[in-house]
C-alpha cells in the first residue's frame, strides 16, 4: 500500500488498471492517465448460459501539490469512472459476483477526489475527501490481479447494506489517517457511507475501519470495522433489505509471501491467505475466506506475464438462512469458487487476459448446479501526461 501521497495515488491508479506494468514517473508535476477495461464474459454451464460484454473507463489524475504550487508535502488526486453493458452475474446468479468492473447500470461518476498532507517525513499522513475504502484497506497486491470481485474486498464487507460501503463504483467522503514507513504501518478511516444506507429514521451512517500491518517477505494485516448507526438486514433471495436493523461489525486478516523469485523480478511468486468475519445479520456472510497464488514473468520470452489462482469461500450466516422465505429454494452453507487467469501486455498499450471461473452453488442454494464461467478481459492504457 501506499506509504506517501504519490505512492497513494499510484496504489489507486493500480487497483483500476491492472495488470497494467507501472508506468515511468511523470516529467512533470501533473500525472494523467486513462484505462478502458473491455470484457466479454459467458456462462458456460450452470442454471443458465449466455453472453454480457461489459466495460469500464478511468480518467485519472495525480498532481504533485509540491512541485506545481509549493505546498510541501501536499497531493492531490482525482478520477472519473464511466461503466456500460451488461450484467453477467444476472446469468451466473452468485451472490459474490463474477466480474470486478459490473455495475447495476451505466453512469458516470466522480469516483475519487481527495488531498493528501504528508508530515514526518512521509511517516504520517492524513487524507481528506471522496476515497475508494480498498484502495488501501481490506487489500492484497497478490490477489488484484484475479477478476472476481471477493478477491478484492472480502464479501462479508462489501455486501453491508443495500449500496454497499464506499468503493467501486460508489463511493463517499472520508477522513484518513496513516502512521508508518515502508515495513509496516497503522491506519485508520472515517468514512461516510454512500447514499442507500440509512436507518428507519433516513440518517446516513459512517464506517469506521482500523488497520495495521508489516510489509516484506512475509506480510500480515490485522483490520476491524463497524458502522456508526444500525444497519439494514438482509435477507434472502440475493442480497435483499429485510425487516428491523441490526448493528454491523466485522474483523479481518491476511498474509503474503514470497515462495519464489523476487519482487520486481521474472519468476517471482507470492501467495496470500485471507479470512474475514461479520455480525451476519446485515450482510448474507457470516465470514468468507481467500487463498491464492500470482505469478509474474512466468514466461521467460514475456517479462509482463502473470498468472493467477485463487480459491474464495463464502459461509452464508445462520440469521441469513433462517430468513429464506417459504417456496423459495433451500439455502447451503457456503458459496465457493475457483479462479485461474493469465494476462499479458501484447502490445505497448494493451494488454489480454483469459479468465476461467468454477462457482460452487451460485447463490449459495443448495440444488443450483454448478457455473463455469469463461471471460476476456482487454485493457488499453493511455499515458495522456
Amino acid at each position: 500500500m501506499g506509504r506517501n501521497a504519490i505512492g497513494c495515488a499510484a496504489i489507486a491508479l493500480t487497483m483500476v488498471s491492472a495488470p497494467v506494468q507501472a508506468q515511468e514517473a511523470p516529467a512533470g508535476p501533473l500525472s494523467v492517465d486513462i484505462v478502458y477495461k473491455g470484457d466479454v464474459v459467458g456462462v458456460a454451464a450452470g442454471e443458465a448460459r449466455g453472453v454480457r460484454y461489459l466495460d469500464n473507463i478511468d480518467l485519472l489524475a495525480a498532481l504533485d501539490l509540491d512541485r506545481a504550487v509549493g505546498w510541501r508535502g501536499g497531493t492531490a488526486f482525482a478520477s472519473l469512472l464511466n461503466n456500460m453493458g451488461g450484467r453477467p452475474n444476472d446469468i451466473a446468479g452468485t451472490l459474490q459476483g463474477v466480474n470486478n468492473i459490473e455495475v447495476a447500470g451505466a453512469d458516470l461518476l466522480l469516483y475519487q477526489a481527495w488531498v493528501q498532507q504528508n508530515f514526518a517525513d512521509d511517516r504520517l499522513s492524513v487524507l481528506v475527501g471522496k476515497y475508494d475504502l480498498n484502495s488501501e484497506f481490506y487489500a492484497n497486491d497478490a490477489a488484484s490481479h484475479l477478476i472476481a470481485p471477493a478477491f478484492g474486498i472480502g464479501s462479508e464487507l462489501a455486501a453491508t447494506g443495500p449500496n454497499g460501503p464506499s468503493i467501486f463504483p460508489r463511493t463517499d467522503l472520508a477522513i484518513r489517517v496513516r502512521a508508518g514507513d515502508e515495513r509496516q504501518y497503522v491506519q485508520a478511516v472515517a468514512i461516510r457511507a454512500p447514499r442507500g444506507i440509512a436507518d428507519t429514521h433516513g440518517h446516513r451512517s459512517t464506517l469506521f475501519v482500523a488497520e495495521a500491518g508489516r510489509q516484506g517477505m512475509l506480510s500480515f494485516t490485522v483490520g476491524g470495522w463497524a458502522y456508526s448507526r444500525r444497519q439494514p438486514r438482509i435477507i434472502p433471495p440475493g442480497v435483499t433489505t429485510g425487516p428491523g436493523e441490526a448493528a454491523s461489525h466485522g474483523v479481518y486478516v491476511s498474509v503474503e509471501t514470497d515462495l519464489a523469485g523476487q519482487a520486481d523480478q521474472p519468476g517471482h511468486w507470492r501467495a496470500f491467505a485471507r479470512a474475514g468475519w461479520s455480525d451476519g445479520r446485515t450482510t448474507p456472510f457470516a465470514g468468507g475466506v481467500q487463498l491464492g497464488v500470482t505469478g509474474h514473468g512466468i514466461v521467460p520470452a514475456r517479462p509482463d506475464s502473470q498468472l493467477s489462482i485463487g480459491v474464495a469461500s463464502a459461509d452464508l450466516s445462520t440469521p441469513y438462512r433462517r430468513a429464506n422465505p417459504a417456496g423459495e429454494p433451500a439455502l447451503t452453507g457456503s458459496e465457493g469458487m475457483v479462479e485461474l487467469t493469465y494476462s499479458d501486455r501484447v502490445l505497448p498499450f494493451l494488454t489480454l487476459q483469459p479468465d476461467v471461473q468454477y462457482v460452487r452453488r451460485p447463490g449459495g442454494l443448495r440444488d443450483a448446479e454448478d457455473a463455469v464461467v469463461l471471460g476476456l478481459r482487454a485493457i488499453v492504457a493511455w499515458k495522456a501526461l
